[in-house]
């Protein structure tokens, strides 16, 4: 009998992409595999799109500020809560992976009815609120930065590295060029805003573009509904709002990347030895996770970083910190390289397999 295992997580690619890095390891393990997400996420489409069987719950925001939409979510979480009862009745997974974001709370919480396994990642220094809220109910609670265990649960904290998708690796160059319409002989910056795009980090670049053109060839990814086609058209310069299979080939053109510094962004980055520049959520817009995994891989001489603040203050210090990352492009890749890489697909692989192990399917 093949086991069987449940995903979960969503909101952003970044509560996505890491389940993505599994899927093919769980399939050579012979797992049968389920993804729960919402309705209308960014999850559903990236896993539909890898013909995995998705199902949806409706799923609210737990908010830390006053919004109308507080009174009315807690109804959509438990109307979640009983939709995930039922599909974890019905499917009787092994084993349920969770990779955060408001969607899974029910699901894991469901998971804790019927006495199913969870295991648990958190990607940021800090935790979440939506990990936070599932702490009880996770079997272990993988991490990605050594700092993170102070703030997990005592016996269930496991220092795992972050999932990066494999096929990130094998990116061909030519096809990159081909597809960006560049030419091989002016060095490339890519842009990622993130899923939902980066109003800060898209500014940043149009603001600079006239210069930055002298220089470089640009391909700017700016997050759903964030192109602007007055740009359209400009010599070696193009945007989209996400792009998916071609990103691979992206990457292999890339001599810097900026970006903004969600855990799993920046955690592909370095595992592709990339130079970046690190653009943060500001605390103003968030709990401040962003800045802090920003300046640790600083701290280390993966990367450059520049706050949003700092992008009003001292308007010149964005070029600066671009030339400083392409003139002393291999320091950066040299600190990267001496960090050595983690296997957080294989180790992580390896636990679904210890704690699955551990549960009994039954009827429920």
């Amino acid at each position: 009998m093949s086991k069987r295992i449940l995903l979960t997580g969503g909101g952003t690619a970044g509560h996505v992409t890491p389940n993505i890095a599994l899927i093919p390891g769980l399939k050579k393990r012979d797992y049968e595999i389920v993804y729960i997400g919402s309705y209308e996420g960014i999850e559903k489409e990236l896993i539909e799109d890898l013909g995995i069987y998705y199902k949806a719950i409706s799923t609210g925001k737990f908010r830390r500020y006053f919004s109308l939409k507080n009174f009315t979510d807690p109804f959509r979480v438990l109307r979640g809560y009983s939709q995930a009862k039922a599909i974890i009745k019905e499917y009787q997974p092994d084993v349920v992976f969770s990779k955060g974001g408001f969607v899974s709370v029910p699901v894991v919480k469901a998971a804790k009815h019927y006495k199913v396994p969870v295991i648990i990642h958190e990607s940021d220094m800090t935790p979440g609120l939506a990990n936070k809220l599932s702490f009880s109910a996770a079997t272990t609670v993988c991490h990605n930065f050594p700092e993170t265990a102070q703030y997990l649960p005592e016996g269930k904290a496991l220092l795992t590295g972050s999932p990066i998708r494999q096929e990130l690796r094998q990116g061909d160059k030519a096809a990159g060029l081909e597809f960006c319409g560049f030419t091989a002989d002016k060095p490339v910056i890519m842009v990622i805003g993130g899923s939902l795009g980066a109003v800060a980090v898209n500014e940043a670049i149009r603001n600079n573009l006239d210069e930055l053109l002298k220089t470089f060839q640009i391909v700017h990814l700016c997050g759903k509904d964030k192109v602007d086609h007055k740009y359209d058209g400009r010599p070696g310069y193009v945007q989209f709002e996400y792009i998916q299979d071609e990103l691979k080939d992206l990457f292999a053109i890339a001599n810097i990347v900026v970006s903004r510094a969600g855990a799993n962004a920046i955690c592909e980055i370095v595992a592709l030895k990339k130079p970046s520049l690190l653009i943060p959520l500001s605390k103003a817009a968030s709990r401040g996770d962003q800045i802090l995994n920003a300046r640790s891989f600083e701290k280390q001489g993966f990367c450059e970083v520049l706050e949003e603040e700092e992008l009003s203050a001292e308007p010149g210090l964005f070029m600066e910190k671009i030339n400083t990352l392409y003139n002393e492009n291999e320091l950066y890749i040299d600190a990267i390289e001496k960090a050595g890489t983690t296997d957080a697909v294989t180790t992580i692989l390896d636990l679904i397999d210890s704690v699955s192990k551990t549960k009994v399917r039954k009827k429920q």
